[in-house]
């Protein structure tokens, strides 16, 4: 291709798109993560609009979707499926929102309500209805024909066989759009029995549903936990002048006037509709609500990647029109990339603090999740084996917020080349110290069970200094790897032996880095005993564990001197944690670390809990809260999230971190988890104002009107 030819360009990218289009559309194999995809249509529709002569017909900008596979029996849509323009920030928002105002004049933005709803990743669907009863299900296809899959949508437990009669009466003829999708928890569980089975996993959700409905066997699609959010009415026809004159049974008329109205009607009708929709006034609220579903994004139990604006009054929609493929009155803002595909290098072995190896990818860099990944986990040798990767392919990785970076699966192989590669085996020897590894019976982890390897070494340390534990600033993996290996460390108690003039002489160690890290070090001393409890690397100790130790006995005098079976009585720890620490305790090498950081002057208590700690029999016996589990999602003015625990559990209660049905109340606070929410609704747990907690935590009582209704 000549350089700067755009009709070459264009072809070019034509001829890509298509590809991927066939992979992604019909087989169901992508071979590229949508952020790359993306990146090609946007380049075609800029080179399109820059050179109007080469836009034609069939040039995918002008075209939704892709070809249906002939798997299934086509359905011709009877009003055409359309696909959604997309903005990637809030210029591109902003830019929609001067074409609405462009093309509504009269219309304040300020004061318009937008329908603003999570974009689920799944696989659109229509469901089409006659008298209320369920007659068909298509894929969108390629917007005007799609695939009859009415058997395989038939098995998915919460479309409703009959709508509810009480909203309605129905159109004769009623269309349904939405989403067909897996539950994230739904996808683990899948990918898990697949591991056990010894075969391939799946990529990622949305793949797994559209393969799941793409089964000639309806029977193995009942077996796929599939679900189903309604999030549009379609075609509507055949509804009498008398019925469109009446409101269902919750005072919406049928056929609605706006989207919220939609949305409540489906719901009514006994359609799932997902519970974070929200109706929001003005321009500037709906680019808000995106910000914030971006960033609670991993608080919901399915997985979007990105929000769907829609003007909510449906008369706008009429006057705002569509383009050939896309409505006007509705945009998908795009979350940043989760998943980009790279090149896998090579396949590598870690070391960690409890000796346990782990299998990690080197990748050639690729920006993903705003940074930069160049290393990601394969967790284990099953999963090596069940993803099938291997140095050569081209992977895709996925990297969620702060979430440590993992290869998700191939999606090439050069042909002829890795291809006739054998599978990555899992080495036989520690790389880091020599010595045999060990995978135990009954479990998927291999570990090196030399305790004196230099890498469980410096892990453990790193560990030790971690944000979550000791929080020891400046003391990363690579200044640790250097105190080890110049024999100035070999175990925490150590750190706290160094002084003035002891790092002299390191690289990059002058006398400013030298005194910045023996301070860090010196105020670490000053941590409460549920830090140092994480710290310490017990087995199965976590922050919520060590928290609870820590304020169940106060001191670390008080933990050691109890044994298992008063550990295991202790709420928040159970046998499985007590086994731990107590074997912990019991060991001659660990209790002489022990007395080192005591002699150094390491904090052993936690404070704010009375000397004589938190026994569980003391909390259960007294307090407003005794035997009462309080859950708390969201920021609560006055409180941090650990302040806001220890006040439950100083009051005889628990605050766990999931709602049960067990659980007394649900306080929520600002930007709560949209999952805990939506659970303490389904069990019908209380929700409390951050208002009720100061009350709650003096009676105890939830108070009369203290339960209101989820946010939003």
């Amino acid at each position: 291709m000549a350089a700067g030819d755009p009709e070459a360009r264009v072809a070019e990218l034509r001829s890509t798109i298509e590809y991927h289009n066939e992979r992604y559309f019909s087989l169901d194999s992508p071979e590229i993560a949508d952020a790359e995809y993306d990146a090609l249509v946007g380049e075609l529709r800029q080179l399109e609009a820059e050179h109007p002569e080469l836009v034609t017909a069939d040039s995918p900008t002008q075209r939704v979707g892709g070809a249906t596979s002939g798997l299934f029996s086509p359905v011709r849509h009877r009003v055409p499926m359309m696909s959604l323009d997309n903005a990637f920030d809030g210029l591109e928002l902003g830019a929609w929102a001067d074409r609405l105002a462009r093309q509504l004049p009269d219309v304040d933005l300020g004061t318009l309500d937008f329908s603003a709803e999570p974009k689920v990743d799944g696989v659109a669907m229509s469901l089409t209805y006659v008298d209320g009863r369920f007659t068909q299900a298509a894929t969108r296809g390629d917007g005007v024909t799609g695939e009859d899959v009415t058997a395989n949508v038939a098995t998915i437990s919460v479309v409703p066989d009959v709508l509810d009669p009480a909203a309605g009466p129905y159109p004769h003829h009623l269309e349904v759009r939405g989403e067909v999708y897996l539950p994230t928890s739904a996808f683990e569980q899948m990918n898990k029995r697949q591991e056990d089975a010894g075969e391939r996993l799946f990529v990622n959700p949305r793949n797994a549903a559209a393969g799941s409905l793409r089964q000639k066997d309806p029977i193995v699609t009942a077996t796929r936990p599939l679900s189903f959010w309604a999030y549009q009415i379609g075609e509507v026809d055949g509804l009498d002048a008398e019925d469109a004159a009446g409101t269902d049974a919750g005072g919406v008329r049928w056929p609605p006037d706006r989207q919220s109205d939609a949305l409540a009607l489906l719901r009514r009708a006994g359609l799932p509709v997902s519970p974070d929709a929200r109706t929001v006034l003005g321009i500037a609220a709906a680019v808000e609500r995106c910000a914030e579903l971006a960033e609670h994004r991993h608080d919901l139990p399915y997985e979007i990647d990105g929000v769907v604006l829609k003007v909510d009054d449906l008369a706008l929609h009429d006057r705002l029109g569509a383009t050939s493929r896309a409505p006007r009155w509705a945009i998908a803002f795009k979350f940043p990339p989760e998943e980009r595909t790279t090149t896998l290098l090579d396949i590598e072995v870690s070391i960690g603090r409890t000796g346990r190896a782990t299998p990690f990818a080197r990748l050639e860099p690729v920006f993903v999740g705003g940074s930069t990944v160049g290393l990601a986990t394969l967790h284990n040798e099953d999963q090596v084996r069940a993803k099938d990767v291997r140095p050569g392919d081209t992977v895709i990785v996925r990297k969620a917020g702060d979430v440590i970076p993992e290869v998700v699966g191939p999606v090439a192989r050069p042909a002829g080349g890795p291809r006739r590669r054998a599978p990555w085996r899992f080495p036989t020897k520690c790389p880091s110290c020599g010595m045999p590894l060990v995978r135990l019976e009954g479990e998927s982890d291999t570990y090196c069970t030399n305790i004196d390897c230099p890498q469980q070494r410096v892990q453990r340390i790193v560990h030790f200094a971690s944000r979550s534990a000791m929080d020891i600033e400046g003391l990363g993996e690579q200044r640790v790897v250097q105190l080890v290996g110049t024999g100035l460390i070999g175990d925490p108690a150590d750190l706290y032996a160094l002084g003035p003039g002891s790092l002299a002489g390191l690289d990059k160690m002058g006398e400013l880095s030298e005194h910045n890290l023996l301070t860090a070090i010196a105020e670490s001393k000053e941590r409460p005993l549920s830090r140092l409890l994480v710290a310490l690397g017990i087995r199965h100790v976590g922050p919520t564990g060590a928290r609870a130790l820590a304020r169940a006995f106060a001191s670390l005098e008080r933990l050691r001197a109890v044994g298992a079976e008063t550990l295991a009585a202790t709420a928040g720890v159970g046998p499985v944690i007590a086994a731990s620490v107590a074997e912990f305790f019991d060991n001659p090498a660990n209790a002489a670390v022990l007395e080192r950081l005591a002699v150094s002057g390491v904090s052993l208590v936690e404070p704010g809990v009375p000397p004589e700690g938190l026994a569980a029999e003391a909390a259960e016996a007294a307090g407003p809260l005794a035997g009462r589990s309080v859950v708390v999602t969201g920021t609560l003015a006055g409180y941090s999230r650990e302040e806001a625990e220890a006040a439950i559990v100083a009051r005889g209660g628990t605050s766990p971190g999931s709602v049960s049905k067990r659980t007394y109340a649900v306080v929520v606070g600002d930007a709560p988890g949209a999952a805990k929410v939506t659970k303490a609704e389904k069990l019908g747990v209380p929700m409390l104002s951050p208002e009720d907690f100061e009350p709650l935590l003096a009676t105890g009582e939830l108070g009369a009107g203290t339960a209101p209704d989820p946010p939003g």
